[in-house]
């Protein structure tokens, strides 16, 4: 049997050329890549809700550590890691009250309360975000948890709470049309239930609805829900919090403040190694549940560069799906328009098309897709398509020592495949980044020619870019940590318009 290499754990690059591997450690000790003066907060929740952000933006200033947790360092307060301001008295706020939350929560349809609650947010947010003088960085939409209970899919009232019934069936939606009739009362109950048919157009699902219908306003947002931030506040019968985080409080501390420093403007950090001039991009898709056609699918493109910049491009609805061997795969008009984007966006940026192009998916490339591609690469960038999966399992156990196999191990089966533990072993935080066994990605270059140990070294690095948490690494590279999600978002409405967006629209 071949033996395994050893990938070394990548560098990233902070504030005056600094590297470190871990983003806790190196935002500690050097500070963000690009700072920003401060952040202008905007906030869209209850009263109460206001009170709850303000009290955590207070406990941001300080020190939080996680309570008997060794393997998560300690937070050591905002302005101290990133250099600059959030103040908790600096917000714009705007009251979403409890009785308008209350007259549309309680509907016996998920559809028809999620899509009228999520409209009352949206009308909030675009009105103030219009109407103020001052320019918001972020606007943080802090809910209450019933919100987070009942605006889900599969959530169903309790009959004592249900003050509406629902008008039409899901089934019924789906079918219906409005039709004009010379019976003014009969017309009016059609007009009702048109209007509800119409949030059957939209996942039963807050956070995607809302940050789907956000995305054409290019507004940036954080949702938040209230016992996340005064979690000690939520307790349970016995009197014991809901949701105990005293043992990541420090975790979330970090997570929270490195997405809204990112949100705002700033870089937190950078790859360190990446050669230049190389773009990566993943390939999104997910099927449409609203759609009558069973192969239709959404699909979009994710760009990252080498210093962490990411852009969505939002594909079109089609017959992408294969319900035989269960892949997706565009027709070549749709392969050329996504990579013609990423490309032009990428030459946009720096001046000149890369030299390097890496295409990820999750599933293997065909040839008609594949010829696409490279019919719109120009001449000198090397077109590279790599499928990464877990789609065959491997598990290696060692026969001695307590810990499982080291993140940053590979076994090379050939020049095109090999499994990439991304999870194992960490020395450094002397733990695992997994709680099994760890499992390798399959890494296979499906179509083009490169090193597969420099692809392997190119997938490694790009599990340290997710600015949505601040951990030591991903288990997944972010051209796909991040598939599934933004495919939940583009397919949360039926007429999703999104231009060409920065990332963090959609996290």
């Amino acid at each position: 049997m071949k033996e395994l290499i050893f990938i070394k754990e990548p560098n990233i690059l902070f504030a005056n050329g600094q590297r470190c591997d871990d983003p806790r450690d190196g935002l500690s000790l050097f500070g963000p890549l690009n700072k920003i003066y401060g952040i202008k907060s905007g906030v869209i929740s209850t009263s109460e809700g206001l009170l709850i952000f303000k009290d955590y933006l207070k406990q941001l200033e300080k020190p939080i550590y996680n309570a008997n947790n060794t393997t998560r360092p300690m937070f050591p307060g905002f302005e101290t890691v990133f250099g600059c301001k959030w103040d908790a008295q600096d917000i714009i706020f705007t009251e979403v009250t409890k009785h308008e939350i209350d007259k549309l929560l309680f509907n016996e349809s998920t559809h028809k309360r999620t899509y009228d609650l999520v409209s009352l947010y949206i009308e909030k947010i675009i009105s103030a975000n219009k109407n103020q003088d001052e320019k918001v960085d972020i606007w943080f939409i802090v809910v209450p948890d019933i919100i987070y209970q009942y605006c889900r899919p599969q959530s169903k009232l309790p009959g004592e709470l249900v003050k509406t019934k629902s008008l039409i069936t899901k089934s019924e939606a789906r079918n219906f049309s409005y039709q004009p009739t010379f019976f003014k009362d009969l017309n009016d109950e059609l007009l009702e239930k048109e209007k509800e048919a119409e949030s059957y157009n939209f996942d039963a699902q807050f956070h995607d609805q809302l940050k789907a219908r956000l995305l054409e306003y290019t507004i940036p947002t954080q949702i938040l829900r209230e016992s996340t931030l005064a979690w000690r506040d939520f307790k349970n019968q016995f009197g014991l919090p809901k949701r105990d985080f005293s043992k990541i409080e420090g975790h979330l501390a970090w997570t929270l403040s490195t997405t809204a420093f990112y949100k705002a403007g700033g870089k937190p950090w950078k790859l360190s190694d990446i050669r230049g001039g190389v773009c990566y991009l993943g390939l999104v898709y997910k099927k449409m549940d609203k759609s009558k056609n069973p192969l239709n699918a959404c699909c979009a493109a994710q760009m990252f560069l080498d210093n962490g910049d990411g852009t969505v491009f939002k594909g079109e609805v089609g017959p992408w799906y294969n319900p035989t061997n269960k892949e997706y795969h565009l027709n070549p008009k749709e392969a050329k328009t996504l990579l013609t984007q990423a490309l032009n966006s990428y030459k946009n940026q720096n001046g000149t098309y890369p030299k390097e192009i890496f295409i990820h998916a999750k599933t293997r490339f065909n040839e008609t897709e594949w010829q696409a591609f490279q019919e719109a690469t120009p001449e000198g960038t090397n077109l590279v398509g790599v499928s990464i999966s877990r789609s065959k399992p491997l598990k290696l156990f060692r026969s001695k020592g307590d810990y499982p196999i080291m993140r940053g191990h590979a076994f090379v089966v050939n020049e095109k495949t090999a499994f990439l533990w991304t999870v194992g072993y960490v020395p450094k935080i002397e733990t695992a980044l997994s709680m099994e066994v760890p499992s390798p990605l399959y890494i296979e270059i499906n179509k083009g020619n490169a090193d597969i140990e420099q692809v392997l070294k190119d997938i490694l690095a790009l599990t340290k870019l997710n600015f949505n948490a601040c951990i030591y690494a991903d288990g997944e590279p972010v051209t796909l940590r991040f598939a599934d999600k933004i495919g939940e978002i583009l397919t949360a409405s039926t007429s999703i318009k999104a231009p060409p967006l920065a990332f963090k629209y959609y996290i």
